[in-house]
C-alpha cells in the first residue's frame, strides 16, 4: 500500500517539475523526499497486514 502512495507522489512530483509549480509547502524535493520515505517504510516492513508473531509452523 505504501509503495502505491510513494508512486503516486512520485507521479505529482513529476508533473510539479515539469509544469515549473513551486509553492512554500511542496515543492518537487519536498514530494521526491516524501516518496523516498514511503518506499523505505514499505521496504522496512510498515504496513503489512501479516503478523510474523502470530504464524507459527505445525
Amino acid at each position: 500500500m505504501l509503495a502505491i502512495v510513494a508512486a503516486i507522489v512520485f507521479a505529482i512530483a513529476l508533473l510539479f517539475d515539469l509544469a515549473d509549480v513551486s509553492s512554500d509547502a511542496f515543492n518537487y524535493e519536498t514530494l521526491v523526499t516524501l516518496g523516498l520515505l514511503l518506499i523505505a517504510l514499505h521496504l522496512a516492513g510498515v504496513g503489512v497486514g501479516t503478523s510474523w508473531r502470530g504464524r507459527r509452523r505445525r
